[in-house]
């Protein structure tokens, strides 16, 4: 009996031509905004109000929790901040993971709707909580929220926007981010005037806005399949991540967002700490009171650091425009070198028009790698997976930050805290605690060792040493060198740079990721 052999029916034919590269159009700016639906500016206005709230809170929050000398603050250690940063960076960033699948299979509405009642719940059991676990609770319900709200809105976007248009749609979603962090600071300014309180309940009204957006928000279809159970969900969700190339991406984000995220996080204490500001308070008499200190004389930190901000604010989506044509990983690769020479320059001294400096490389850094790895993301999920890749992009946030908080927690309470070190200066180079022996190196017990709370230990030292707080300032910076904090992120920035620029070029042989 013949077998039946299915063979080539021409072998000596040339093999067939390979099929060409999609041509993705090019639109000019103005050609490119008419091509965003109703949707696109639907989520990105939700955005803004979520980030204006967000923000409002988390540029004063250092401050309110650690503080040594801050008026009623919760005057916890920089080790317990770290602690919540990490706890809240855990939550926020690695529930997307589930919550992206879980927004495809059952609509972006609905999982909006409920980050939203969690985020006000957060904001005001913050405003009540005093003790650790109370206001910890709080953080976790604002992080919970926060973390449930971005696929939704992440997700939308991601199915509003194609191949010829991504770049400038995930440019102007990130300029309507950063048109809330910039309104967020002089606005929790603004309430902390009032009391403490007042910001977390301020904050939770701006943040109810979007329970109104929600009657004019119409629900943008997913791809995602809608019979799918849960478990199915999570078991995707599991398996999709587990990619070599993915996991490696990942790693090399982590890396990069440590560093990023310091000028959040460990900032506003560094400046409270040790910037100068007078020269530029006593050069700028327009400023407004409200952006001042009590005495006038220095610049509140949450209005030098919303420089940042400003400065994305302005100038994102003509750099989006810019490098709409170039290559996802290169523009992310120049991006992580300035933002790393940006923590180097910021970090490294006590002037604030140094500090401004650093603050622009930084933020110039942040343009070409925030919207980017959003939009990488993006451009690599398989059909009817956009939000659980979105959900995705925010693990590298989720480690990166969790260890740069306990880092920074760990290695400014130990040396570069002011307070910390006035104790240390009284105990190592005063006789002020003269016949009580020598200091066991043991930082914790500094305050019982020394007798001075850390409320008061930067009273103490002025008056033992007989000098105004700025030389003191200097006499603890020569000393104590707190600046070295910096030097462990713009190494983790460093690194990620070199395995980026690695991965850039391995890439070009997986079509999937050569965007």
């Amino acid at each position: 009996m013949a077998q039946n052999v299915t063979s080539d029916p021409n072998p000596l034919a040339p093999p067939a031509a390979p099929e060409p590269p999609e041509v993705v159009e090019k639109l000019t700016f103005l050609q490119t905004l008419k091509t965003f639906p109703r949707s696109f500016w639907m989520c990105c206005t939700m955005e803004m109000w979520e980030r204006l709230a967000y923000y409002g809170v988390r540029v004063v929050i250092p401050i309110y929790i650690a503080q040594a000398d801050e008026p009623g603050g919760l005057h916890l250690s920089q080790a317990e901040k770290g602690t919540i940063f990490a706890w809240w960076a855990l939550v926020q960033s690695l529930v997307p993971m589930v919550s992206g699948g879980i927004s495809d299979r059952y609509g972006y509405k609905n999982t909006i709707f409920f980050s939203i009642c969690f985020k006000v719940l957060g904001y005001l059991v913050m405003a009540t909580q005093r003790s650790y676990w109370g206001f910890f609770l709080g953080c976790m319900a604002l992080a919970f929220g926060t973390a449930i709200f971005k696929p939704g809105i992440q997700g939308t976007l991601a199915q509003s926007t194609s191949k010829k248009n991504s770049s400038v749609g995930w440019g102007l979603f990130y300029w309507l981010v950063n048109v809330g962090a910039a309104i967020g600071p002089p606005f929790a300014g603004f309430l902390h005037g009032k009391g403490w309180p007042w910001v977390f309940y301020g904050c939770a009204a701006i943040a109810s806005l979007n329970f109104l957006m929600l009657f004019t928000y119409k629900e943008v279809e997913s791809g995602a399949d809608k019979k799918t159970g849960v478990g199915k969900v999570l078991k995707d969700t599991v398996l999709n991540i587990l990619d070599a190339r993915l996991i490696a991406i990942i790693v090399l984000f982590s890396g990069f967002w440590m560093m990023l995220y310091q000028l959040w996080d460990l900032m506003p204490n560094f400046y409270a700490d040790w910037t100068d500001s007078t020269p530029f308070v006593k050069a700028n008499t327009w400023l407004p009171a409200t952006w001042l200190s009590k005495d006038g004389l220095h610049l509140k930190q949450e209005n030098a650091l919303n420089l940042n901000a400003l400065l994305v604010v302005v100038f994102v989506v003509f750099v989006s425009a810019i490098v709409a044509r170039m290559r996802v990983l290169t523009a992310i690769s120049i991006g992580f070198l300035i933002a790393t020479l940006g923590t180097l320059v910021y970090g490294t001294s006590m002037s604030i028009y140094v500090l401004f400096a650093g603050i622009a490389l930084f933020s110039l850094g942040e343009m070409l790698t925030g919207p980017k790895k959003t939009e990488y993301f993006s451009l690599i999920a398989p059909p009817g997976k956009k939000a659980l890749y979105l959900g995705y992009v925010n693990i590298p946030v989720a480690i990166g930050q969790a260890a740069g908080a306990k880092l920074a927690g760990w290695q400014y309470g130990l040396t570069g805290e002011k307070a910390t070190l006035a104790l240390r200066y009284l105990a190592e180079k005063t006789d002020f605690v003269k016949g009580k022996g020598a200091w066991d190196g043991n930082v914790d017990k500094l305050p019982e060792f020394v007798g001075v709370e850390r409320a008061k230990a930067m009273e103490t030292l002025t008056s033992v040493l007989g000098k105004d707080t700025l030389a003191v300032n200097q006499i603890l910076w020569d000393t104590y060198h707190p600046y070295q904090v910096w030097y462990w992120f713009a190494a983790a920035g460093a690194i990620s740079l070199v395995g980026l620029l690695v991965f850039a070029r391995m890439s070009r042989k997986w079509k999937d990721m050569d965007v």
